[in-house]
């Protein structure tokens, strides 16, 4: 007992004891053997067993904190195993002290191996860690059936400390789809056995008590620790709530949503917000971000504008007080982050409640408007980090609105600061001061004006040029760079004369999937409208071959904007007959023909639409439209519409996307069809043998109209069903094809127009 004493006394907020203490592998065997067998280690003159196994347990707690030494050789030394074996053989006459002291070391370790695993929870931590593969076993291993089923039925323990413990482990460890979706669908073997049992075909399913009602048992534990008094525990079990309804649409709409006769958990949630003491709002404010968010999908604002607001006003209050501490300050704003972030409605109501200017006003107040030599090399790593989350916040409110955007550049002036941030030693603020310029630079004007004049695009094309940059930097600067190399930037001839296509070849050879997204990104907008050289000079770069080649990738995105590069370079005559010889009809008809047959409608839509969205890499349109696209570019070329109609897949395909796809890929499609018919006359036989005709006179025979008075379900359902078409562009191409087939076949093929 004594030694154990000594140990954690030595090891408790000592860094340097730590790794000197993680170095004698036989002490910490000893560690982990009396977690479960203290026996040949304890003398008659000392304390108990238990004794010795809750001082154990504290000594490994310790340990795992703040040392990847430590917690390398704890893993090596199978200390989660030992601990989840010692909890499934607790009795119900061991005392608070073992199921507390146990519950907080395991949480320790959890906690530990979370944060070397990642993503980070709080912006951007380091990744180089030579333990991340060894932790990632251990945490699966964490995440299976047989270890859930130890330590999650603790959150009915009658203990607080016991329950507090295992709801801080769900809160820092639920950080990936996979880990929480095994946690909100677990339940404890006897309610597993009734679920089963309840599933039997002839019996009928009781909804009011399936274990899995209300997002699952662990949810419905949560929120019942929330009715304890203690708010300790109530600010755990918050952020386990949090961290298990992010992007979990099967908790949160249970705890957004409740049956007539009952308050849903968000509304208890809603009121922990306004608490007095500070963790209880961020913690509150946090979980109904997480409910709201995947609680109502695409439409958060207007189902539950009320507790967006009342999150609102918390972290604004939360990231304008200068008496809170830099770390509240740091959460407030990413919390702010998560509600607004690809949210255009969230972003505006975000901006409409002085959410910017508070952010403008904290950024000024802790960044130099002009900066001097190593002006950072002292800063507290607490205030990069209050920066980095600042910005962050910035970043996702200017992304949707040029309102927005140029109150940032013109009312705030928060450029010089943005631009500072850049060469920011610490790579969080210098990530999010790349996320500011890739927003701002979607506004046309500010591209034009204020990006360019204060030197903001090149600072930002430095730092993307720089090979030893951090790599998640890297994709924020380069995020940036597409929309730098619109067609309407000022910057792109001066970023084509120093380098930016070999720096994009780079990227697109670096096998990273965002890197190389990205890089096609910008060549796809850099080819937009471009002349026949700079078509060849890009192609020299990326190469044919792998071109053709990212047009089969396995990552669909990737193969998007392939396409969307292919049918920029098939814009007029002459890229056209370029893209032929090149690639070979062979090859680009077989991959348009894949991706016209995807399953995946984004992939269709690309192959035949029209562009959109030129200036920014936000959403994707598409690979099937994308196909559609390409298609319909190459179908301009009158001497290669042979080669589309002699291709044994292309017209039933063509075929498949008039009649099953969504209508963005059904009208580059419908168009498709149009200039193929109008354009070469000879195409009728191909195309009627194809059945494209005759579907085009189901597309158009719809009842004098009887279709559009139906609901919006029934029209589309019936629609499908009987080869009508309810939307106008489609219908009035698909009318006009008809018209063009109509008169091939009055004239025998031969008519003038």
């Amino acid at each position: 007992m004594s030694t154990l004493k000594q140990a954690k006394n030595a090891v408790i907020g000592n860094p340097t004891a730590k790794r000197a203490l993680a170095k004698d592998d036989a002490f910490i065997r000893m560690l982990v053997d009396c977690i479960n067998e203290p026996a040949p280690y304890i003398q008659s003159s000392q304390g108990s067993k238990d004794d010795v196994r809750v001082e154990a347990a504290h000594v490994l707690a310790s340990l795992a904190y703040g040392s990847s030494d430590a917690l390398q050789s704890l893993l090596r030394a199978n200390a989660h195993q030992a601990f989840l074996f010692a909890i499934s053989n607790f009795q119900p006459s061991d005392s608070p002290a073992i199921k507390a002291a146990f519950a907080r070391a395991l949480r320790a370790l959890v906690v530990a191996i979370a944060e070397t695993v990642g993503p980070s929870q709080w912006g951007l931590q380091d990744q180089a860690s030579e333990l991340r593969e060894e932790a990632t076993i251990a945490f699966d291993y964490l995440f299976q059936l047989e270890a859930l089923d130890v330590y999650l039925p603790l959150l009915v323990d009658p203990f607080s400390q016991t329950c507090n413990s295992i709801a801080q482990l769900l809160a820092s460890a639920l950080r990936s789809q996979s880990y929480r979706i095994a946690v909100s669908e677990w339940l404890p073997q006897i309610e597993r056995h009734k679920e089963v049992k309840g599933k039997r075909g002839w019996e009928k399913p009781d909804a009011v008590n399936s274990p899995s009602r209300q997002g699952g048992w662990v949810a419905r534990q949560l929120v019942a620790l929330l009715q304890r008094k203690d708010t300790k525990l109530q600010e755990a079990v918050l952020s386990a709530l949090a961290s298990l309804a992010k992007d979990n649409p099967a908790v949160a709409t249970k705890l957004a949503k409740a049956p007539p006769d009952q308050k849903p958990a968000l509304s208890l949630v809603i009121s922990m917000c306004k608490s007095r003491i500070t963790d209880m709002q961020l913690a509150a404010c946090l979980c109904a971000t997480s409910v709201i968010r995947a609680g109502f999908p695409g439409h958060s604002l207007q189902s539950d504008p009320t507790s967006s607001m009342t999150v609102i006003h918390v972290i604004n209050s939360l990231i304008s007080s200068e008496s809170e501490t830099p770390r509240t300050r740091t959460k407030a704003c990413f919390i702010l982050y998560q509600l607004a972030c690809d949210d255009k409605d969230l972003c505006q109501l975000a901006y409409d409640r002085g959410s910017l200017e508070k952010l403008a006003t904290l950024i000024k107040a802790i960044t130099p408007s002009e900066a001097s030599m190593d002006w950072d090399e002292d800063e507290p790593e607490s205030i990069s980090s209050l920066r980095e989350a600042g910005l962050t916040a910035i970043a996702a409110i200017a992304l949707f609105d040029n309102d927005i955007r140029c109150d940032v550049t013109d009312n705030l002036r928060l450029i010089p600061y943005i631009q500072i941030s850049l060469a920011q030693r610490h790579v969080g603020v210098r990530y999010a001061a790349c996320q500011c310029a890739r927003a701002l630079s979607r506004a046309v004007s500010v591209l034009r004006t204020n990006i360019v004049d204060t030197g903001l695009g090149l600072a930002v094309y430095q730092i993307f040029r720089k090979k030893d940059e951090d790599p998640r930097v890297t994709l924020a600067a380069s995020a940036a760079i597409c929309n730098l190399v619109n067609d309407f930037s000022p910057l792109r001839a001066v970023l084509l004369e120093q380098g930016v296509i070999e720096r994009l070849v780079q990227l697109l050879s670096s096998r990273e999937q965002g890197l190389m997204l990205n890089a096609l990104w910008a060549f796809k907008n850099l080819l937009y409208k471009s002349t026949i050289e700079l078509k060849r000079q890009v192609m020299q770069g990326i190469g044919w071959n792998e071109l053709a080649s990212l047009l089969l990738h396995e990552d669909l995105r990737l193969q998007e904007q392939a396409f969307h590069v292919v049918r920029h370079l098939a814009d007029g005559d002459e890229g056209i007959e370029m893209v032929f010889q090149e690639v070979g009809s062979d090859v680009l008809l077989g991959s348009l023909s894949q991706a016209l047959e995807s399953e995946n409608d984004d992939v269709l839509r690309q192959v035949t639409c029209s562009i959109s969205e030129r200036a920014s890499p936000l959403l994707t349109m598409g690979l099937c439209t994308k196909a559609v696209c390409v298609l319909g570019n190459l179908a301009n070329s009158s001497p290669r519409q042979r080669d589309i109609l002699a291709h044994p897949r292309i017209l039933s395909s063509l075929r498949s996307c008039l009649v099953d796809a969504k209508v963005e890929v059904r009208r580059p499609a419908a168009a498709c069809v149009l200039e193929l018919v109008r354009a070469n006359p000879r195409s009728h036989r191909e195309l009627h043998e194809a059945g494209i005709d005759s579907t085009l006179r189901h597309m158009c025979d719809y009842g004098g109209g009887g279709i559009l008075s139906l609901s919006p379900t029934t029209r589309y359902s019936m629609g499908l069903q009987m080869g009508m078409e309810d939307d106008r562009e489609v219908k009035e191409k698909a009318r006009e094809a008809l018209h063009w087939f109509e008169h091939i076949t009055l004239h025998g093929g031969d008519i003038g127009i």
